[in-house]
């Protein structure tokens, strides 16, 4: 691929990824972070949505390189027709050609399942949409993941030859047939408002009877849900501005293998969809509710223990039986959660966060996050916030 050299030096590329949904505006904000300190980039972008083969707007375009998110075989046509250097954003895999950056599926499906079986539940679910291969893909590695637990994963398919309201209707009917209860994985947060809704006409409670876990991290769509939806955030900043890079090197003539990139996502935000302790231990549940809804406070192991009436090594021995840690690790995470919350939600500087925690000093507070996450509160609010 031999890209145009403007007279300018600006270098010309569009945008084939949709602004309809919070995991492509995602990917957005990455590539505009990369511009931000490498500028030099036209950008020529249209409005579309996730399946739309429209491309006529790109007609008479003459550019040097393109982003796109190959969703369908018609897009992965015209990407090739461009005759440009491409970076793929979708793991569908109908472009193997170019370089690809996608959020690692494996990763989403297995924390999926460790978030439900750390709130006791023996029976999973998977609610998808086959018309992507990204959907497929985590409906795969969730399974996977369930059979390693011991368990058979539950489907449901969206249709895309029915009707949104057919779809609810076997929704329904697919939902009070599942075993109870059971924790359900939908493929994205629009599949998952879907579930909520469909929980709502089935009369099924949530999150006694059906835990819910949707994947975007969508903030407006998920605290909109009735209940708010549990989600799995994306690294959708990473994302974008790795695939800006790679096809920045791609437009200078660096010769890149068409290999595919998985990028990590960055953890579970925990809402009322999957706000369960469905434990056979009630002495273990007591426990974790109480470290929950404590956990803007600086609990200690002791007042867990005088709460349950247990002893130190008893709890544990519960505990690591049960969730597979101790008291104290559990207190952390819980803890170390709601550092990361307040991170991107608020601009609390680390002092004015420690003290709202009621940590000591706020170096403590970086060490242990850093610890628990991998990155310090600085670096994982600069690279987690839009």
């Amino acid at each position: 691929m031999t890209a145009v050299q403007h007279p300018t030096g600006t270098r010309h590329v569009a945008l084939l990824v949709e602004t309809s949904n919070a995991y492509a505006r995602g990917l957005l904000v990455g590539v505009r972070r990369y511009l931000a300190a490498r500028p030099g980039w036209s950008i020529y972008i249209g409005e579309h949505s996730r399946q739309d083969t429209d491309l006529s707007w790109l007609e008479g375009w003459n550019g040097d390189g393109v982003l796109a998110r190959i969703e369908n075989e018609e897009t992965a046509l015209q990407v090739r027709r461009l005759g440009v250097p491409a970076v793929d954003l979708s793991s569908a895999g109908l472009a193997p050609e170019f370089p690809c950056v996608e959020t690692d599926d494996e990763t989403i499906a297995r924390w999926a399942v460790e978030h439900f079986a750390e709130r006791g539940l023996e029976h999973f679910a998977f609610c998808g949409d086959s018309r992507f291969g990204w959907s497929v893909k985590r409906q795969a590695r969730f399974a996977d993941h369930v059979r390693e637990h011991g368990g058979e994963a539950h489907v449901f398919e969206m249709s895309a030859s029915s009707t949104a309201a057919d779809n609810r209707r076997s929704l329904v009917r697919w939902l009070k047939k599942l075993p109870k209860p059971v924790g359900v994985l939908a493929a994205y947060d629009i599949a998952g408002q879907e579930l909520l809704e469909a929980c709502k006409i089935a009369e099924l409670d949530v999150p006694d009877s059906v835990v819910v876990l949707g994947v975007d991290n969508d903030e407006l769509l998920c605290n909109l849900t009735s209940p708010p939806m549990s989600s799995i955030q994306p690294d959708t900043t990473r994302t974008g501005y790795l695939a800006a890079q790679l096809l920045d090197d791609m437009m200078a003539g660096a010769t890149l293998a068409p290999q595919l990139h998985l990028i990590e996502p960055l953890r579970i935000v925990s809402r009322q969809s999957s706000d369960l302790f469905s434990v056979d231990d009630p002495l273990v549940g007591k426990a974790l509710r109480f470290i929950r809804d404590r956990s803007d406070d600086n609990v200690s192991v002791e007042a867990v223990l005088r709460h349950v009436g247990l002893s130190r090594r008893s709890l544990d021995y519960r505990f690591v039986g049960v969730l597979g840690r101790t008291v104290h690790e559990q207190i952390v995470r819980s803890r170390m959660d709601r550092v990361a919350e307040l991170l991107l939600q608020t601009d609390w500087t680390l002092p004015q966060i420690a003290e709202r925690l009621g940590f000591s000093h706020s170096e403590y507070m970086g060490v242990a996050f850093r610890k628990h996450t991998g990155k310090p509160p600085g670096e994982y609010r600069r690279a987690n916030r839009v």
